[in-house]
């Protein structure tokens, strides 16, 4: 009973993510590192773990919203969802989408303040996204671990939009009349609920792609769970 009561109820995380995110500006303070630079920093690392169990709640969690009411003619597993029922699942999606927001500012302070985005997201040149999108195709684009090719650089920053555009849906759907304006602007509750569903079908589209890459190279993996040296990379044109 216990159990049933705890997984129909989202965990109280809030000052557990606080930590985190102090942590995360302390670190920015003493960005030297005893091994020269990491594949990927504490705070990138911290906030990924974060991203991962939030998405994964809002997610599953959202499947059994959709299932109250299903605008495509099929119905997601009880297994594959989250809450037991509308009023546990909408409990865990609200809660995962506040850890959500707070874990994406923090990123976005980090991004900007430790120059992340500066090194390692800024948006390719066509020239080089489709080189290195026919060397992926052709299975040749080889992968330097804390190094981000062009084609990872605009799909990581379509990802951050498309997160932006969930959140902004989702605040449309849950509160119509306080948020008229976005109601508005993405043409209506209807189609906002189904923006909503595009974007979520989209983030899943990211997370497979992104799992079967991390089979086909699982030395990523451990880069997130502990530092490691970045591989050494050549010079090339962005």
């Amino acid at each position: 009973m216990c159990v049933v009561s705890y997984l129909h109820a989202p965990p109280p995380y809030w000052l557990y993510a606080a930590g985190l995110i102090f942590k995360m500006v302390i670190f920015m303070k003493n960005p030297a590192q005893p091994l020269g630079r990491p594949a990927h920093s504490l705070p990138i690392r911290i906030m990924h773990w974060v991203n991962v169990y939030a998405l994964g709640c809002m997610m599953f969690s959202g499947w059994e919203i959709y299932n109250a009411s299903p605008d495509l003619p099929f119905l997601f597993p009880q297994w594959a969802t989250l809450g037991g029922w509308l009023g546990g699942a909408l409990a865990w999606h609200l809660s995962a989408a506040w850890l959500l927001v707070i874990n994406g500012v923090a990123y976005v302070l980090y991004g900007i303040f430790s120059g992340h985005f500066k090194r390692n997201l800024q948006p390719p040149s066509p020239g080089a996204f489709l080189s290195d999108m026919r060397a992926a195709i052709c299975l040749r684009l080889p992968h330097k671990i804390g190094h981000y090719n062009a084609v990872q650089r605009l799909f990581y920053g379509g990802v951050i939009c498309i997160l932006a555009i969930e959140v902004l849906t989702g605040l449309s759907i849950w509160k119509p009349v306080q948020f008229g304006g976005l109601v508005s602007l993405f043409g209506g509750f209807v189609l906002a609920r189904n923006i909503h569903l595009a974007m979520m079908i989209l983030i899943v589209g990211f997370i497979v792609v992104h799992l079967a890459l991390v089979a086909i190279v699982p030395r990523t993996l451990v880069s997130m769970f502990k530092s490691v040296p970045s591989d050494q990379q050549e010079a090339h044109d962005a």
